[in-house]
């Protein structure tokens, strides 16, 4: 049951958080991260694994630092993230590249460094990681990110695993590019990878795409490919709206270890949106309550440019009041922040009790948010 009042985070008061730091503002709990990252953990039970958290879902450096601690790996996209992971103590050897578009620069620096590996999109990819390596006198090791043609049924945005989107080698051309590979001086085969898409709430498309891997993996098996681990990418969804169904943690983890049944073959999974939707609130302050014959609208201080998913992808976000006025009547308002344009919305159609300089809370914005804020209208970024 989602709550209409919330007026602390873990044991701070939203108020004092506000007075300090202003709005609007991201929060996290360290205690929610916590439980997400041991309920993935206790899920593998006996099975070797490495919990790479997707860094695109949220980059901030004191969660990558957590998460370090704790023994996480972290999937990456880009040299910005991986020089992120590094400063905040992540070890090299337990980070995976992935990203349809690396470049040479980034290539090499990851190669410097020691990554876990790389996760191959493209046969010109695998040519210039070859190209690299031989530069620098180091074997690269990469797995194949294949495309299975699995319909994740989510947002067309963050759809990955068709042969319409742009990732990924078509799963009935992997053993080609295997044998390309194996034929390369400077390249290590250690892994395949699949990654279907984001904010998936249905067990059948991520046990399709385990089944499709299962079945490469035993053709590599018989061709002598030395596949040392097998990448289930990340997707997980998570349960925005009030009565919306997400999958348990373990659920998914056992159905993943039950299908590829191989306790000494590493499965590795790049866990973001699950692992931190839940543990970040955006705070922010009504400014100013404006009536229309048609609408009521409540105008805030935060924007899309500081967290567009409702305007990208239709995202719903519960919206709290951190306060409760007994004797303020509820009304059904618009949540719009400051920015000219109709997209610029947190949240339609919320019955609340509201004041002008309120503060309200909008739930399960640790991913996506802070990580997709922009300088837009020439906006400060929101503190975190």
């Amino acid at each position: 049951m989602k709550k209409e009042v919330i007026s602390h985070i873990e044991s701070v008061a939203i108020s004092a958080l506000c007075a300090t730091y202003g709005t609007p503002c991201f929060v996290y709990s360290k205690a929610a991260i916590l439980e997400r990252w041991y309920a993935y953990k206790q899920a593998f039970d006996t099975q070797k694994h490495l919990i790479a958290y997707s860094v695109k879902a949220n980059s901030n450096l004191s969660i990558l630092n957590f998460l370090a601690q704790l023994g996480a790996g972290f999937d990456i996209v880009s040299i910005g993230e991986l020089e992120r992971v590094l400063i905040a103590g992540g070890k090299p050897d337990t980070i995976v590249f992935s990203g349809v578009g690396k470049q040479a620069h980034e290539i090499t620096r990851a190669l410097e460094v020691g990554i876990h590996c790389f996760n191959v999109e493209s046969t010109s990819e695998l040519e210039m990681i070859q190209a690299c390596a031989q530069a620098l006198n180091m074997i690269a090791p990469i797995s194949l990110r294949v495309n299975p043609n699995i319909d994740a049924n989510t947002h067309p945005y963050i759809s990955t695993g068709l042969h319409e989107n742009k990732f990924g080698v078509p799963i009935d051309e992997a053993m080609d590019f295997y044998q390309l590979a194996a034929q390369l001086s400077h390249i290590e085969i250690r892994g395949i990878d699949c990654h279907i898409g984001s904010q998936i709430t249905e067990i059948t498309p991520f046990e399709d795409a385990a089944n499709a891997i299962k079945k490469l993996l035993t053709e590599c098996q018989a061709q002598g490919f030395p596949i040392q681990h097998v990448d289930l990418g990340g997707g997980l969804g998570v349960g925005y709206k009030e009565n919306s169904q997400a999958i348990e943690t373990n659920t998914l983890i056992q159905a993943f270890c039950k299908i590829i049944d191989d306790n000494d073959l590493e499965i590795i999974i790049e866990p973001g949106r699950s692992m931190i939707a839940s543990a970040g609130m955006l705070l922010t302050q009504v400014v100013h309550l404006k009536k229309t014959p048609h609408k009521h609208f409540a105008i805030v201080d935060a924007a899309m440019n500081d967290f567009i998913r409702p305007a990208l992808y239709q995202g719903w976000h519960h919206i709290a009041q951190s306060t409760q006025h007994e004797n303020t009547p509820k009304c059904t308002y618009q949540i719009v922040g400051p920015i000219c344009e109709s997209a610029d919305f947190l949240g339609h159609d919320r019955t609340l009790a509201l004041k002008p300089q309120d503060k309200l809370v909008i739930c399960d914005a640790g991913a996506y948010g802070a990580s997709m804020a922009s300088n837009y209208n020439t906006r400060l970024k929101p503190a975190e």
